[in-house]
């Protein structure tokens, strides 16, 4: 069904109306929307960094009949494949039997980090009856909502010796986790007076780790050494081994239902594990003729720079690969291909209704949210769709009933945001971003709806079939 105005091929309304998805779906598809979201909430809680995502991806796509890809693989209709980036982010396609020259490449990209704390390279220290990790924070956050909830430790770290060691604590019932001091409100008064942007500074996100002291009196930091025992005792990890380690900080909580309906989902990485879920969970059970690539790519949150970030030449790579690999002109093919950029948009909110034009937000449960630009101000640094491609979409999802909207980040001179897609559009591809809407972005705990979590799934589908 699509939620711009047809109801049916023979009923037409003349107005843009958007519907709650649960307000026109069946029983059975309510069921479908509820059961989907359980998978979602899982894999949520299993995958809180980019490595964790691509473990999991890896093997849920082996399990699918998808199989390695190296450069230079020859390649045949019914291949399906996977390209792992460095263990920071997953490239997936299958080969269709339409001809790429002529139909062109389906592809959908998503991204896998999400905002969060990044230990620095020498990270801890003592201080006054407590032993801290100093951080630097990674993507755009308000740092003052990190303060006084409780953090988990992800990542990885390679010893002298060259052992990589996965490193993860605070997530099992019982298991310690980690804190950031905030000030108690009877000496925050002038605290208090200054810009949310100033009441927590970002070298003052420094991580309580600890706070029991050695008897030995020969040693300094008595709280340090004791940390630095049992960081060796449980791990094997040495203070120089921070320098060859990648260890953040994310928020403790796990994904729950929220409401009494059970219709939301709160948690921490909706932005952009929830499009990178629904386009991988798409891309397993499309049953299609096209040729599709589901990219699930790293470092969106700052510029998409870097080896793994969408920049990496690497994405270009795979495609001419594919080309010469089916003896087809890559030029061609990209020039015929459609991509979806598949990322989170802002929901529109009533309790700050100032910053939205409301006419133009997405409304919470009306679908998954086409955004024809993004940028800010004059859509500076955006990918501006055509309406060509708008169309294509539109005929897409109509035709196989997909609920949708259209949606903007706010108001012109207020909001704004940038996503992959100009990225993809500077390889000639006709590229557009279609995500979910989301409440409280870049929180450490953010909010969905399941129906437009299930609207995505269907929409990243139809558009791969």
């Amino acid at each position: 069904m699509e939620n711009t105005g047809v109801k049916n091929q023979q009923a037409i309304e003349y107005r843009y109306v958007k519907k709650n998805y649960f307000e026109v779906a069946s029983e059975k598809e309510v069921e479908q929307i509820y059961k989907f979201a359980e998978k979602y909430k899982k894999f949520l809680d299993e995958c809180k960094t980019e490595r964790e995502v691509n473990d999991y991806v890896l093997e849920q796509v082996k399990s699918f009949g998808f199989s390695e890809y190296n450069f230079g693989d020859k390649l045949k209709t019914g291949d399906k494949k996977f390209l792992s980036n460095r263990g920071k982010g997953v490239i997936l396609f299958k080969i269709g039997e339409n001809d790429i020259e002529k139909q062109g490449l389906r592809i959908i990209v998503s991204h896998l980090d999400s905002p969060r704390l990044d230990l620095k390279q020498i990270p801890l220290y003592e201080s006054d009856g407590l032993c801290f990790l100093k951080t630097h924070y990674y993507g755009g956050i308000k740092k003052y909502q990190w303060t006084a909830i409780p953090l988990a430790l992800h990542g990885v770290v390679y010893t002298k010796k060259s052992d990589k060691i996965n490193f993860t604590i605070g997530e099992k019932e019982e298991e310690p986790v980690f804190y950031i001091n905030d000030l108690l409100p009877h000496l925050g008064k002038g605290q208090l007076m200054k810009t949310a942007n100033t009441v927590i500074s970002a070298e003052q996100l420094n991580i309580v780790v600890g706070g029991k002291a050695k008897k030995e009196a020969s040693v300094k930091d008595k709280i340090k050494e004791n940390i630095l025992e049992i960081l060796y005792k449980n791990y094997k990890i040495t203070e120089d081994d921070f320098i060859s380690a990648e260890i953040s900080a994310v928020p403790a909580f796990k994904a729950k239902d929220v409401g009494f309906d059970r219709s939301l989902i709160g948690a921490y990485g909706h932005d952009d594990r929830v499009c990178a879920f629904s386009s991988l969970m798409a891309m397993i059970d499309a049953k299609n003729k096209n040729t599709t690539i589901c990219i699930l790519t790293d470092k969106e949150e700052i510029g998409s720079d870097g080896v793994t970030g969408i920049k990496s030449k690497l994405y270009e790579d795979v495609i001419n690969e594919m080309c010469i690999a089916l003896k087809k002109n890559a030029s061609k093919v990209r020039q015929n291909s459609m991509c979806i950029s598949a990322d989170v948009t802002s929901a529109y909110d009533s309790n700050f209704a100032e910053v939205f034009e409301k006419n133009n937000s997405a409304i919470l449960s009306c679908g998954v949210c086409m955004n024809k630009f993004t940028g800010d101000g004059g859509k500076r640094e955006s990918n501006d769709a055509s309406a060509e491609m708008v169309q294509k979409i539109r005929k897409i999802f109509a035709n196989n009933n997909v609920i949708w909207q259209t949606s903007e980040l706010g108001k012109v001179d207020l909001g704004g945001g940038g996503t992959v897609a100009k990225f993809i559009a500077e390889l000639n591809i006709e590229t557009i971003d279609i995500g979910v809407a989301v409440i409280s972005m870049h929180a450490p705990y953010e909010l969905i709806s399941k129906a437009d979590l299930y609207s995505a799934y269907t929409a990243y589908k139809a558009f791969l079939e």
